[in-house]
């Protein structure tokens, strides 16, 4: 009798143990596949943040953000309460309406590809950028210019400073001569809101419009907006500009282009007689045709034209285009 009990709890124990150890691997098999698959998606979350610059580009500033607060709030010192009362008396909460700024996350893709490819080749903050992205591509939607040909003039005219101003009088972003075509800035309010961002490019636009009209053809629209349109040749302007076109196109269709690729030298384009210019083919944007039918491209650059990547330690600064005094036949 003895011996059956024994050999019962002997049975039992072993069962015991058996299922336990069954529990224990199980647990160690299922642990190791949760691992594998944690560091499966931590690996696909690299490469897709990797991939993408805005994502990538909203947590650097979120990281740094949160480091520069951390590094304030450990070097913040007491400050005298009276300056404090200088500061509060002069607050203006409704400032920010006046800030030319927008989130590069709250763009399209392809806008804020744009963005912050801007931003890193001239050193400028994203944000204004964004805002004047955002309206390139409603203003060219608004006049039939393509958006990335209206960056790229205001990117050789300025460097995307909204107080520039040239020898001649050519101001803001677009460089538009101030003088000249001040009849434009009255619905704006005045002349001095040529250094507003966001009129400045609604001018600028228009301008191009009209010199592009004028000429016949993008390449004499653009120098007649150089003030060129009286000379042998435009120095290399509408190449500077078109080229810098064909960077924005390829960022737009998602390739990568380095932030400091150079557009080089080209030999001076010689004027072109009124009877040779064919009308020009702007068209709204690069990836879109016009209802009731395609438009063809701006500008086509052939690929040996193309400017090429120069080494990792070169950087290539666009130098801004000479501004003739013959601009002033521009006036209307």
């Amino acid at each position: 009798m003895d011996r059956d009990v024994n050999g019962l709890v002997s049975s039992a124990r072993a069962g015991v143990s058996l299922f336990v150890l069954d529990v224990v691997t199980g647990l160690r098999q299922v642990s190791h596949n949760a691992l594998a698959l944690l560091g499966l998606a931590a690996v696909a979350l690299v490469v897709f943040v990797a991939g993408r610059d805005d994502v990538r580009h909203g947590l650097e500033s979120r990281v740094l953000g949160w480091l520069i607060d951390r590094a304030t709030a450990r070097t913040q010192v007491d400050v005298d309460p009276k300056l404090n009362d200088v500061l509060l008396a002069m607050a203006e909460p409704e400032a920010i309406q006046r800030a030319t700024a927008a989130d590069p996350a709250g763009l399209d893709r392809q806008q804020s590809a744009v963005a912050l490819w801007l931003s890193r080749r001239y050193s400028v903050a994203p944000e204004p950028v964004s805002r004047l992205v955002q309206e390139a591509w409603e203003v060219g939607r608004r006049a039939g210019v393509e958006p990335t040909l209206i960056l790229s003039i205001m990117a050789i005219e300025s460097s995307f400073n909204p107080f520039a101003q040239s020898h001649v009088g050519a101001q803001g972003l677009m460089q538009v001569m101030t003088r000249i075509h001040h009849d434009k800035y009255q619905i704006f309010g005045g002349q001095n809101a040529a250094f507003d961002p966001v009129t400045n490019l609604r001018v600028g636009v228009q301008v191009l419009k009209e010199c592009i009209q004028r000429a016949g053809s993008l390449e004499g629209g653009l120098k007649y907006y150089v003030g060129a349109a009286n000379l042998a040749d435009d120095g290399g302007y509408a190449y500077r500009v078109l080229a810098e076109q064909a960077f924005l196109r390829q960022v737009v269709a998602g390739q990568k282009v380095p932030v400091n690729v150079s557009v080089p030298q080209q030999t001076m384009v010689q004027a072109e007689s009124p009877s040779r210019l064919q009308p020009a083919a702007v068209s709204a944007t690069p990836d879109m045709a016009v209802q009731g039918g395609g438009v063809a491209p701006a500008v086509v650059i052939p690929p040996a034209a193309l400017p090429t990547a120069p080494a990792a330690s070169e950087t290539a600064p666009i130098a801004a285009p000479i501004r003739r005094a013959e601009q002033v036949a521009l006036a209307h």
